[in-house]
């Protein structure tokens, strides 16, 4: 049985300013912009949110299904989905358009400039829930508007569990269609800056929406996460990372660690500690997608810093 992930596979183009914008950007001529910055450092990462769940859940040892919208441009990205052994039935090919990509430029500061191209992810919602068979667990992650709207409504029809992950489509969304999308899932998870504009937007407490779901779940970066379920606040520790190098995809690795546990039924506590250990083992590489542990190596560092086993 599969867990269908909804969402979006872009290409991240990455260039490394090797000074600082703030040099180069006068205060008093923002009126008129015009910069160019010099990137000697460039690299492309496979990336978009269902492409890096799909890579940690496959890790793990699940079984993944990418539902998704690419363009004419989409051949380097599916070949290597089937290098991974991830299938692309259902990710949909959009002609005359860019697989969604974004551009972003980072200083010596860490500061970054993005630039993001939607493309092909503006037709997800040509893509039907119903297409997938043997599914029994998804997620909606960030996508095209419309199609997030529509895949929620599809999953709760089916009567197919499902994580909402709004992410950075959050504000895409106003208070009621948000209220509705928590109506219809199973579970939401949020980031603590997504959790503060969620509750601003919905005018309800996180306590309040928990009451409308299994579980919400807020991830605080270094600081762990916290599971609002069954009445309760469940605290999950963060795991220390082997270094600390790109936080980029630790969420999306996060997310296919609470797949994984509630597709096998584990307790909320169990499927927290596997969420951040995942997000803790992404962070120390570059990238959405190149770590590479093994599910042995996963399950001895599940071990180490748990004192339990993984299954």
């Amino acid at each position: 049985m599969h867990t269908l992930i909804c969402g979006s596979l872009a290409y991240d183009t990455i260039m490394v300013f090797k000074d600082r914008f703030k040099n180069h950007i006068l205060p008093e001529q923002i009126h008129i912009l015009n910069v160019a910055f010099l990137v000697p450092d460039m690299r492309r990462e496979y990336g978009g949110c269902a492409g890096n769940i799909a890579y940690n859940l496959r890790l793990l040892g699940g079984a993944p299904l990418i539902m998704a919208a690419v363009g004419d441009d989409s051949a380097p990205y599916l070949a290597r989905l089937k290098q991974l052994g991830l299938s692309a039935r259902h990710v949909r090919a959009v002609p005359d358009s860019f697989t969604a990509q974004a551009f972003i430029t980072t200083d010596l500061d860490d500061n970054q400039i993005t630039a993001f191209h939607p493309g092909a992810m503006n037709f997800s919602h040509e893509n039907r829930i119903a297409d997938a068979s043997d599914v029994t667990l998804g997620i909606v992650s960030p996508d095209g508007r419309d199609g997030m709207l529509q895949h929620a409504r599809e999953f709760h029809a089916a009567g197919i569990p499902f994580v909402f992950d709004p992410g950075q489509g959050l504000p895409m969304f106003d208070g009621v269609e948000l209220l509705d999308f928590i109506r219809l899932a199973d579970v939401c998870t949020v980031n603590d800056y997504e959790a503060k504009l969620l509750t601003e937007r919905t005018g309800k407490s996180l306590e309040a929406l928990a009451g409308s779901l299994r579980a919400l779940v807020v991830t605080l970066g270094g600081n762990g996460s916290q599971i609002y379920a069954g009445g309760a606040r469940i605290d999950i520790p963060a795991v220390a990372p082997e270094q600390l190098v790109d936080p980029t995809g630790c969420g999306d690795a996060y997310r296919a660690g609470l797949l994984y546990g509630m597709a096998r039924g584990w307790d909320w506590q169990k499927t927290g500690r596997l969420a951040t250990l995942m997000g803790s083992i992404k962070i120390a590489r570059r990238g959405g997608q190149n770590h590479k542990p093994s599910r042995a190596e996963i399950a001895a560092r599940f071990s180490a810093a748990f004192g339990e086993n993984l299954d």
